[in-house]
């Protein structure tokens, strides 16, 4: 059985108040009686993509210095910068291509997908990394379960301002699910919101932002509830394959 936990939508911009957020759902993590297997970190961990708001990323989430009680994996939403990101926050050579990793953990296997696209809001899985998915599923193991992470969900989450900024060409990554049975699930973030749904027969989860809470049309506005509490999620991919999530609230 792998347990993960999930955050979504730091923006961490060097304000007290963004720092506040992310260090109290940090602790609550860091603070657990059991570890979770891994912590999944699904983009726009930065709200301007600068080195020094990474900088405080890799401190806050125990990346550069060992700090963090578990792996912490990561991958870029449409606030983040590539080139800072890879440097300030995985601490490697800055580079503008897109920044994928695979984590093959017990009971499971995490490939953190880009589909930040530079200049833009919308998202996309490029051809890059279209082919990396594939060659790295033909690496591992037969049999083990994989999810794939990324920041921009495929599926309408009926609100005009997520929906405006999807994943681009969700058609092509249906038509891998298809190829790959072994994919038990996906795992989101971007609007803002926890919500859970379906993709092309799979299970689609969005993990609820640190930062602040979208309200949906029916609950009026404003549309960013700064004050709502920070949220966090549970995922639990079981030895059937199924996967299972929990969110909770951080007070």
């Amino acid at each position: 059985m792998l347990v993960l936990a999930h955050v979504s939508d730091l923006h961490l911009d060097g304000t007290a108040r963004a720092t506040e957020r992310a260090r109290r759902v940090r602790d609550r993590l860091w603070g657990l009686p059991r570890r979770p297997d891994a912590l999944l970190v699904t983009g726009d961990i930065a709200d301007h993509g600068t080195e020094a708001e990474y900088e405080e990323a890799a401190r806050l989430l125990g990346l550069r210095d060992g700090g963090a009680p578990f792996p912490v994996l990561t991958c870029p939403g449409n606030h983040d910068s590539r080139a800072p990101y890879r440097k300030a926050l995985l601490g490697r050579p800055a580079a503008d291509g897109p920044v994928n990793s695979a984590h093959v953990l017990d009971g499971g296997a995490v490939l953190m997908c880009d589909s930040s696209v530079p200049g833009r809001d919308d998202g996309e899985l490029d051809e890059e990394t279209y082919a990396w998915i594939e060659s790295t599923l033909d690496g591992l193991d037969d049999g083990l379960p994989v999810l794939l992470a990324f920041h921009h969900p495929p599926v309408p989450l009926h609100h005009p301002l997520p929906d405006s900024y999807s994943l681009r060409d969700p058609g092509r990554l249906a038509a891998l699910l298809e190829r790959r049975p072994r994919i038990a699930g996906l795992i989101t973030g971007h609007a803002h919101t926890p919500a859970a749904t379906t993709f092309a027969g799979r299970p689609l989860v969005v993990g609820p932002g640190v930062t602040w809470t979208l309200r949906l049309p029916w609950e009026g506005e404003p549309i960013a509830d700064r004050d709502a509490p920070v949220g966090l999620a549970f995922h639990v991919l079981d030895d059937d394959g199924r996967l299972t999530s929990h969110f909770r609230t951080v007070t």
